[in-house]
């Protein structure tokens, strides 16, 4: 923030699409690709007489969540129709909860890079189908795919206590690390299924009245959730410092100019027009089925973490890597059940594997070689069997077939020469052949100790033991100087 007399008020409506293989009120498939309009019948499209039923497994992953966000469940909530008009809505309205949200009242904290951590709250969680798409780049129509209507959405909508974006990132990374462990949603910002808008104002510090909003919409990854809100904050004060007024509004965001343009006047919630859906009856639980969901959530990221940090001695950084996707996490530990040097299988995960991933564009679920083959690799090098080169040189081998590293290893000859009199063998005759290196090497020139070991590298097809080589190459030069 360029203005220190100014503080932001942030808050942000994430919306969470969740991984059922119907919609929220239908049995209308939700998969994502589909032909234009084929995901669709009467109940989705809202035509008359038609009566909606509440899908199960949207309540569960709403109270999943709710229990994994430190929310309250409510026993009771019900659904309302919020009223409005776009082409891509086909009822009219949509489908959402207002004043009995099935959980309130939550909270994440996050760790910003100053180390005070900040407790930020969440107001509720709410669950609602999602509306249809607006085609505007075919030709002069604009086109509308109704596939998406109905699709089921959890709505999270923190309170106003975020200050910088980089707090709101935090908390949207934290959040989508919460519901990719617990399985409801895939949390690609890139395809929509988690989408985030920020409610944005500027105040002067040590007041509390708060500033005129404005909401920012379209930031589809973090990098511009971040750049969106530093957008916004800038733009107020320099609004406000030039005598102006912010007005409320929804602003889109556009990455490729990285400006935010005005969309519409700021809608209020009595603007929609909320009322109960008369078609659809409360949703009532007790707390025996709380309770059951409660067994069933899993070892969420913070605790995963400090597992981490407790069970195999890693970094705090190391841990938080390892564990910020749940199946990087599971692999891992999968992994680690078959090698005791956790800090040098945390370094190939990071390391190796990130780059091949990252490389390939796939993600650990699609990773070719099993946990268990990882961790021979790992122990090959640990024991001295092979170099740390020549475990390089393999993995690409290792991972396009998922091969043995052992049987690999011995079936290629690349176990490593840790015989003192072979390589000592070796070492005598790239000295020998270099006489000019080792003089330069007396004068005092230590750089030179790197060309002989490429040299015996190169002569033992990189089996040498480098730890052995450097010692005894040491050895032998200082002896010239007697």
């Amino acid at each position: 923030m360029s203005n220190e007399k100014y503080e932001a008020v942030i808050g942000l409506e994430v919306h969470a699409q969740l991984k059922t293989n119907t919609k929220l009120f239908c049995s209308c498939s939700t998969k994502f690709g589909m032909p234009p309009n084929t995901n669709v019948c009467p109940i989705c499209l809202g035509h008359p007489g038609v009566l909606p039923v509440t899908n199960k497994k949207v309540i569960e992953f709403a109270v999943l969540l709710g229990l994994a966000t430190n929310c309250s469940i409510n026993r009771k909530s019900s659904f309302a129709r919020k009223n409005y008009f776009y082409p891509d809505l086909p009822k009219g309205y949509q489908i959402s909860q207002l004043e009995k949200p099935i959980c309130e009242f939550g909270h994440l904290n996050v760790l910003p890079k100053d180390g005070k951590e900040v407790k930020i709250g969440i107001t509720r969680i709410h669950m609602e189908e999602d509306a249809g798409k607006s085609i505007h780049d075919q030709g002069f129509s604009t086109l509308v795919d109704v596939n998406r209507c109905g699709v089921p959405l959890l709505e999270i909508v923190s309170e106003p206590d975020i200050r910088t974006a980089e707090e709101a990132v935090l908390y949207l990374t934290k959040l989508r690390q919460i519901v990719t462990y617990l399985n409801i949603c895939d949390g690609n910002m890139e395809e929509g299924s988690l989408r985030c808008d920020a409610n944005v104002s500027v105040r002067l510090k040590g007041t509390k009245e708060l500033g005129t909003k404005t909401e920012i919409k379209n930031m589809n990854s973090f990098k511009n959730v971040e750049k969106a809100i530093n957008f916004e904050i800038e733009r107020q004060i320099e609004i406000i410092e030039d005598g102006g007024r912010i007005i409320q509004q929804t602003l889109l965001w556009n990455a490729d100019k990285n400006f935010a343009a005005p969309m519409r006047s700021k809608e209020e919630s009595h603007d929609y027009r909320y009322f109960p859906d008369p078609d659809l009856v409360p949703v009532i639980l007790d707390d025996s089925y709380i309770n059951s969901l409660k067994l069933q959530l899993p070892t969420l990221p913070d605790e995963r973490k400090k597992l981490f940090i407790d069970s195999y001695n890693l970094p705090v950084y190391d841990s938080e890597v390892l564990t910020n996707e749940k199946q990087f996490a599971d692999y891992y530990e999968a992994a680690a059940k078959h090698c005791s040097d956790y800090k040098a299988l945390s370094n190939y995960m990071m390391g190796d594997i990130f780059k091949y991933l990252n490389e390939n564009k796939i993600n650990i679920s699609e990773f070719n070689l099993s946990a268990i083959n990882l961790a021979k690799l790992v122990n090959l090098v640990n024991k001295g069997t092979i170099s740390s080169k020549i475990a390089k040189d393999i993995f690409g081998d290792l991972v396009k077939e998922n091969i043995d590293p052992e049987e690999y290893v011995k079936s290629k000859n690349l176990i490593q020469i840790s015989d003192t009199s072979e390589i000592e063998k070796i070492i005598d005759d790239v000295i020998d052949q270099n006489k000019t290196e080792v003089e330069k090497y007396l004068a005092g020139k230590q750089s030179v100790i790197g060309f002989f070991v490429g040299q015996i590298m190169k002569i033992s097809k990189g089996k040498a033991n480098p730890q052995l080589v450097n010692k005894i190459l040491k050895e032998k030069l200082d002896n010239y100087k007697i």
